[in-house]
């Protein structure tokens, strides 16, 4: 069972202010390459897994901004850790009715 849950907003920095979608797009494609479980929300993405490796993909998305092009990144980052285990499921079950 996955010990962590990381949720993450990546926010890049463009030249000209240019549309970040593409750039967002191309985050989360780091992640679904990642093989993880995962969740696309309107302001932020929830991983499931291992602490270590989710830590990884954050740090790649981050390279994957600089590497299309962005000037510089913001990554806010919410990590709820439980060595027991932790699913998504275990906090939302009761509102998927």
């Amino acid at each position: 069972m996955a010990n962590s849950l990381i949720s993450v907003q990546i926010i890049p920095k463009t030249e000209k202010y240019a549309d970040v979608i593409p750039f967002v797009d191309a985050a989360i494609a780091v992640i679904d390459a990642s093989g993880v479980k995962y969740e696309v929300h309107p302001l932020e993405t929830t991983m499931e897994g291992e602490l270590a490796i989710l830590l990884q993909i954050v740090e790649d998305m981050n390279k994957k901004m600089i590497e299309l092009g962005a000037i510089n990144v913001i990554t806010q980052v919410k990590i709820l850790y439980q060595p027991t285990g932790i699913t998504m499921g275990t906090l939302t079950e009761k509102y998927r009715g």
